[in-house]
């Protein structure tokens, strides 16, 4: 695209309007002074009548500019103003077309093309220095001018095509190592030749070759060297067999000429990317993957998985840096392709189940580096990530599983806990380091945990003991930071269960047991896990919870005021504190009502006087499982100690003031504790060590109807205050465990209900199998309800008419306002 000046000097007539002479301006340099005919002025009648006009045409080479005619006069005399002026005024100028010089010599383009001919070959034998880049330039340009512009073409295609048919035949000739370093210097001459050759004839290159649609100067030296030189019958087969063998044995370790074989490879790429590619990248890519495939196949056969995925590393490493150093920055991605799809894709299966230093090996002996290794090539290939996802899934799986059914693991559910938590830590730290944190392995190790924590019913009870393990002594002089660390632990396995109702219920009772004995350790750490239970299921499942908190507060306040209206019956001495749990707060459950010493009585009645006497319409029911008391005891010698018990232990010991021995059967029937309470009070007064304040025969663990109890006096200990702590069930029995999944079904129901009633409000209309989806999907924060409990509650609210079947299709229920 572009436009060029023709630029005519023309001599006109004023007398008869009409050109006399007019002479071409031979290039489109500066007009410095042209010699011109002044003879033409003598010619006719007066200077006056005669002025010299300086055309500028315009010509527009395919030009995106608007054709533009420039033209202006000056005179050649003083007087041409009044010429100017005595000239008609209504007659107006004629411009004529431009018209050519006739040429007088007939081999005028012989003669000028023979001189241009000779130069090309000057340059071609490096003897440029002595020709006149000029006077060439005048000379193309005049052939062109004068209509020979096809001759000048073709003779130079002619004569380009001998000399590089002579440049053929030198490289042809060139052995050995010398071949690509000949090819190589060549071309650079070609280059340069071709340089000198494109500015010599610019004037063609610029208005010949587009009006006919010809080929470039340039792009013609190169299609000629690529036609001439490089596609010759032995020059291209013997080039591409040199820069392979080349690329071989780089990879095989030896030193090659780099900038030889960048050089190359360049001149493959600046003659067309189809001659790139057809001449060298196509064969490249095809020999690379034989070479990669029988390599493979020998490191998978003498390497272990670690060592194997090294080697493909590199490899690969290799091939991006032989790109970055000498190739096209396109074949970079087609390359690694053909090494990903030897090296990795076709053994992928191989590698993660290598016997002994597979995926499994790694993850159990922790071998990051090797593992970040596996993942960073597998995601390279189409479902590379998901085969290692896959087998990292299932042995997850399947090692959770082992763990969570193992008995001998389930003994101890706070140890059961915390192997869960550093399994998932362990794992969590492979996703970080090896797997780049990929959300996708994250999720899969999520779900995995989520499958096998739920395979055991008993998870939300241990994970519940693990929380009272620690807020009761595990987290003693441990930090702000380290408790709130292990608290996100807990709800992840939190988020984990299924049958989250379960575990509010197992949380309930042991907070509880941690408030009214006062055994919490911290009451912010308490505070800060029910918000982040309130945070993730909302405000109804903590709201029993923070009533808890609530009713220690007001219990202390009503204590205050009990002994301010005491006065000063009982002195400065507090023998009673109670703690007045709101019923639907609590887990408190009906228990039978011990039988409490006499001395305790008196002021329990005092207080339950008092208590309704300022609370009108309450009830109060003693919770005596759940109190604690401080005896004074005097054992043999005069020693003194005071026993920190609970109700049920002091109503134990208080008996033995007025007898030497009781059978357990008599001290059941003197305190109506319940039989299984009432072993595990005597286990810890008789057979903890350190502890045994009363003395069993016969001597052991498990407690009979019929072991007789004594008080010890041969009791020691080296603290005044010595507590004697109930053997505690860390976990319930398999009857208790039943019993409170029977209470926790019936607590279901009408949540199921209330939900059902819900939907059916919103919808009027819904059939059976979405009125269980939306139920299901509506419950799934607090546990998963059995479809066929969902169909027993849908059957309850239709005798109760709150639903009813469509008469025509009896799958379909209808809400009933």
């Amino acid at each position: 695209m572009g436009l060029y000046l023709v630029i005519v000097i023309r001599l006109w007539s004023l007398d008869r309007y009409k050109c006399i002479e007019e002479y071409a301006v031979p290039d489109m340099f500066a007009l410095v002074d042209f010699d011109f005919d002044e003879s033409k002025f003598s010619l006719h009648s007066s200077a006056t009548t005669t002025i010299l006009s300086l055309s500028l045409s315009a010509q527009t080479l395919t030009s995106p500019f608007p054709f533009h005619q420039i033209q202006f006069t000056r005179s050649t005399k003083s007087e041409f103003d009044c010429a100017k002026m005595s000239a008609p005024k209504k007659r107006g100028f004629q411009i004529e077309a431009y018209r050519h010089r006739v040429m007088n010599d007939p081999k005028f383009a012989e003669k000028t093309w023979k001189v241009l001919e000779h130069a090309i070959h000057e340059i071609y034998n490096h003897n440029a220095s002595g020709l006149s880049f000029e006077e060439l330039y005048r000379n193309a340009y005049n052939m062109v001018l004068h209509k020979f512009g096809e001759k000048l073409y073709s003779g130079l295609v002619k004569t380009m095509t001998s000399h590089l048919k002579e440049v053929s035949q030198s490289i042809e000739s060139a052995q050995g190592e010398i071949f690509l370093e000949e090819l190589n210097r060549k071309w650079v001459d070609h280059n340069k030749a071709l340089q000198m050759i494109r500015d010599i004839l610019m004037y063609m290159d610029r208005t010949f070759i587009p009006s006919n649609h010809k080929t470039p100067v340039h792009e013609l030296g190169l299609n000629l060297w690529r036609d001439v030189v490089i596609h010759s019958s032995n020059t291209q087969t013997r080039l591409l067999d040199t820069l392979l063998e080349l690329v071989l044995t780089e990879r095989n370790g030896g030193v090659i000429n780099r900038s030889l074989m960048r050089n190359v490879i360049k001149m493959l790429m600046e003659l067309g990317l189809s001659v790139y590619q057809e001449d060298f990248e196509k064969h490249f890519l095809r020999v690379s993957g034989t070479f990669y495939c029988f390599e493979s196949q020998k490191f998978i056969e003498s390497c272990d998985c670690g060592d194997y995925l090294k080697k493909a590393e590199r490899r690969l490493n290799e091939e991006m840096e032989r790109v970055s150093q000498y190739l096209d920055p396109r074949t970079e991605s087609k390359i690694t392709n053909v090494v990903e799809k030897e090296m990795i894709e076709s053994h992928m299966h191989t590698l993660v189940h290598m016997e002994n230093s597979g995926l499994v090996n790694m993850l159990l002996n922790e071998k990051y580096e090797d593992l970040g290794r596996m993942y960073n090539l597998f995601r390279r290939v189409p479902a590379g990530l998901t085969i290692v996802k896959d087998v990292m899934t299932e042995f997850v799986r399947e090692t959770g599983k082992q763990l969570i059914t193992d008995p001998e693991r389930l003994r101890d559910p706070v140890d059961f806990v915390q192997r869960l938590l550093n399994f998932k830590d362990k794992y969590d730290k492979v996703i970080s380091i090896a797997f780049n944190n990929d959300k996708t392995f994250q999720n899969a190790l999520n779900s995995s945990f989520e499958y096998f924590i739920n395979l055991n019913a008993r998870s939300p009870e241990f994970i519940s003991l693990f929380v009272d393990d620690k807020l009761r002594k595990g987290l003693k002089g441990v930090g702000e930071e380290d408790v709130e660390v292990i608290l996100d632990k807990v709800m992840m396995l939190f988020r984990y269960l299924q049958e989250k109702d379960v575990f509010e219920k197992y949380y309930k009772q042991h907070l509880a047991k941690r408030l009214l004995s006062g055994k919490t350790i911290s009451d912010d750490a308490e505070r800060s896990l029910i918000v982040k239970l309130k945070t993730e299921c909302g405000y109804q499942f903590t709201s029993k919870l923070e009533g808890m908190f609530t009713d220690m507060k007001t219990s202390a306040d009503t204590m205050q005021g009990f002994y301010a209206s005491l006065g000063s019956e009982f002195g400065d001495s507090r023998m009673l504190a109670v703690q007045v749990l709101t019923t639907g707060s609590w887990p408190t459950q009906p228990s039978p009502q011990c039988n409490l010493p006499s001395e305790i009585m008196t002021i329990c009645d005092k207080f339950r006087s008092y208590y309704l006497g300022t609370h009108n319409g309450r009830r109060l029911s003693w919770q005596t499982n759940m109190g604690t008391a401080d005896l004074k005891a005097t054992f043999g010698k005069g020693q003194k100690h005071e026993l920190n018990v609970s109700t049920y232990q002091m109503c134990v010991l208080m008996l033995f003031n007025n007898a030497d021995r009781l059978t357990c059967k008599e001290i059941e029937q003197a305190t109506s504790i319940p039989i299984s309470e009432l072993k595990r009070c005597l286990q810890s007064l008789a057979c903890a060590k350190g502890r045994n304040v009363l003395r069993k025969e016969p001597m052991s663990k498990d407690v009979s109807e019929d072991d007789a109890f004594f008080f010890n006096d041969k009791f020691t200990s080296k603290f005044f205050k010595v507590k004697i702590g109930t053997v505690v069930a860390q976990r319930e029995s398999e009857p208790e465990n039943l019993e409170t999944r029977q209470r926790l079904e019936e607590d279901r129901k009408p949540q199921i209900e209330a939900a059902i009633v819900r939907i059916m409000k919103a919808r009027k209309s819904l059939d059976h199998n979405n009125v269980v989806a939306e139920v299901t999907k509506q419950l799934q924060s607090r546990f998963l309800p059995n479809p066929v409990l969902i169909k027993k509650r849908i059957e309850s609210l239709i005798e109760r008419e709150f639903l009813s079947r469509d008469k025509v299709d009896r799958k379909v229920y209808r809400y009933v306002a």
